[in-house]
Order: structure tokens, then C-alpha cells, then sequence
């Protein structure tokens, strides 16, 4: 007579599937990490070029106009100049080529939720400043016009110019970080490409120049970036 045969798993085979299974997440887990943070980061990259765009036509605005009241942070010479992120978003928002919705979205990230008071107009048409802006995702450039088209126009805050990414950095630690270009262009790059190296030339191409900086050399951001308030 035969002995019939089980079909249950015997305790070494579910060993083995737990192990294959243990083994397959620990590889799964980094890549959908790396995928998550990878579209949080496009969604900035959405938002920089958002910023871009409003800026850049303001830009326009104020050189078909002779208007010292319109242009790139470092063009805007009346009432005075621009040195804070706060009054430049000011100036787009008051001339309505942002609202205060958008400069808080587009100055938010992951781990960065930008907050500030104003940026609003009441009922007759009387604007609030904007005040105590905090943590933003983005470092804006005091970029002008006569700069190059790859002269920077902003980064993610936890990028410092042609210095390594930190760990503890926000918003995305030393994942990467994003650049937005005055040209309009913009990239997002990876720890390895965070300094010049040997090559400044192939540097600038890739990340771009900070204000003032010529061809083959890459200075500091130290003096070239808005303050917060």
C-alpha cells in the first residue's frame, strides 16, 4: 500500500521561502526609496520652474519698461534693493506674477514646509507685507540680467554651492539636490556632482555659476544668496 505524500510545506521549505522573501525586500526597500524621493524631488523641480517662469517675465517686464521696481533679485533698485527672499516675493506677488499661495508651495519640500504671515491683499485692494519667513526649501541668487545664462537663479537649501552634500541637510539630505539656471534651465543631480573637482569648466555646465564667478572659475555662494527675512 502506498503512503500517501503531504503537500504542506515542511519547516526547512519555509524557511527557505522566509529567507528568499527577507532577501527580495531588502533589495526592494532602497529602490522604492530611491523612487519616492526621486519624484518628491521632480515635484520641486516643478516648483523652481514655476518660480522661474514668474521671475523671468518679471524680468522682461521691468527691461521693456525702464522699471528699477521689476527684474532679477540683483536688477531691483527701487524702492530699494533687494537683499531678502521675503521682499522679492513681495515684489512678484504685489505685481501679481505669484500669489501667496503659490510662493508657499513652490518654497516648500519634503522636511522644509515653508511658513511666513501676509502675502495677501484685503478686500480694497491693500497689500500685507510678508513677514518671519521660515524654513524654505530654496536659496534664491542676487542673479541680474548681464549674468549668464547659467548663472544660478536658485537651489534646494541643502545644497551649498561647490561643497558636499551633508547628511543632515534639507530637504533631501545628500540624495541630490536641484538647480534652477537663469537661462531657464534646470537639472537634477547627484551627490558625486555636488563640486567642481578638477574640471570647473565641465562644472559650471552641469551645475552652473554663481553670480560674478567667469569661465573656469567657481567661487562661493558666501554674499550671493537672499536672506530669508
Amino acid at each position: 500500500m502506498k503512503r500517501k505524500t503531504s503537500s504542506a510545506f515542511t519547516l526547512i521549505e519555509l524557511l527557505v521561502v522566509i529567507a528568499i522573501i527577507a532577501t527580495l525586500a531588502a533589495f526592494a526597500v532602497p529602490a522604492l526609496t530611491s523612487a519616492l524621493t526621486r519624484g518628491q524631488m521632480t515635484g520641486t523641480l516643478n516648483n523652481m520652474h514655476q518660480f522661474h517662469l514668474a521671475a523671468a517675465q518679471m524680468a522682461i517686464d521691468g527691461a521693456s519698461n525702464s522699471d528699477p521696481s521689476l527684474g532679477w533679485p540683483g536688477d531691483i533698485t527701487s524702492p530699494a534693493a533687494i537683499t531678502a527672499l521675503s521682499a522679492y516675493c513681495d515684489v512678484l506677488v504685489k505685481n501679481n506674477y505669484l500669489q501667496g499661495g503659490d510662493v508657499r508651495k513652490i518654497l516648500s519640500a519634503p522636511g522644509a514646509n515653508c511658513t511666513f504671515t501676509g502675502g495677501t491683499f484685503d478686500a480694497a485692494g491693500t497689500y500685507t507685507a510678508i513677514t518671519n519667513l521660515q524654513n524654505p526649501a530654496l536659496k534664491v541668487y542676487l542673479v541680474n540680467g548681464s549674468n549668464p545664462s547659467n548663472t544660478l537663479f536658485c537651489e534646494t537649501a541643502n545644497y551649498t554651492y561647490n561643497t558636499p552634500l551633508a547628511a543632515n541637510g534639507v530637504p533631501y539630505s545628500n540624495k541630490g539636490f536641484i538647480v534652477q539656471r537663469r537661462g531657464g534651465d534646470a537639472a537634477l543631480l547627484r551627490l558625486g556632482q555636488a563640486t567642481a573637482g578638477a574640471n570647473v569648466t565641465a562644472f559650471q555646465s552641469t551645475v552652473g555659476r554663481v553670480p560674478g564667478d567667469v569661465d573656469g572659475t567657481a567661487g562661493s555662494e558666501s554674499g550671493n544668496i537672499l536672506t530669508s527675512n
